[in-house]
């Protein structure tokens, strides 16, 4: 695969969104949206893995108004630098960002099938509120805080939608994931997935604190087998 940079351009400025191009040169695109670590080790190794798939991935910058390229440590030090970050994230103009990113994307010539989205915590939450104002070809939304908050948008989505949890997340109560869940029932376009015995980030590879290996496995597999249905890569 080969992997080089781009640049988003919105009103006030501009930023990077790092793109991999699969083996065969061309493949539907997906915008993996960033955790709170920003665009890390653990985000590359994933944007490698769905590249080694045959996706075109972009993994845009979408905290470069508060730190351009942050990317922190997979530990305690680095999860409380990224919390305060975070706390000055304004989501709504992350939304712009990532939909702007997404046009860059879904524009590049080796993009073909369409686009979707891949996100995790903040991503998460992110990949689900730009769904509900574009229209991907599919979604993939893992542990994100706020949707819970915001499931009034859910009538506004028309993609398929693949919801990830852990049963056991602290920041994500058990019964905050019904929510979505029963808002999700009786439609044929969203689904539900939860990990009872995991926490939150338990597909995060990098954070010994929150990888629940047997969780990841389990939750990856059903991401591919419906990115194959809904985003497949010819």
């Amino acid at each position: 695969m080969r992997e080089r940079r781009e640049t988003v351009t919105v009103a006030d400025g501009g930023f990077d969104m790092d793109v991999w191009v699969p083996e065969a040169g061309r493949g539907p695109g997906l915008l993996l949206i960033q955790e709170i670590f920003g665009v890390g080790s653990y985000i590359r190794k994933v944007a490698e893995d769905l590249a080694g798939r045959g996706y075109v991935v972009g993994a845009p910058d979408l905290f470069w108004r508060l730190q351009r390229n942050w990317e922190a440590e997979h530990d305690q030090e680095g999860l409380a630098g990224s919390l305060q970050l975070v706390g000055r994230f304004d989501f709504e103009t992350g939304v712009d960002d990532a939909e702007a990113a997404l046009g860059v994307l879904s524009g590049l010539p080796e993009v073909a099938g369409g686009a979707g989205l891949l996100g995790f915590c903040l991503g998460g939450s992110l990949a689900y509120t730009l769904a509900a104002r574009t229209r991907p070809a599919a979604v993939v939304s893992f542990y994100g805080s706020s949707v819970h908050d915001t499931l009034h948008l859910i009538d506004r989505i028309e993609a398929p939608v693949q919801f990830h949890y852990g049963g056991k997340d602290p920041y994500i109560p058990r019964d905050k994931a019904a929510e979505v869940e029963r808002a999700a029932a009786g439609r044929d376009h969203l689904e539900v997935h939860v990990q009872e015995d995991a926490g939150h980030a338990f597909h995060n590879f990098e954070a010994p604190m929150f990888h629940h290996p047997e969780a990841a496995e389990a939750g990856w597999r059903l991401a591919m087998d419906f990115l194959a249905r809904h985003l497949p890569v010819r």
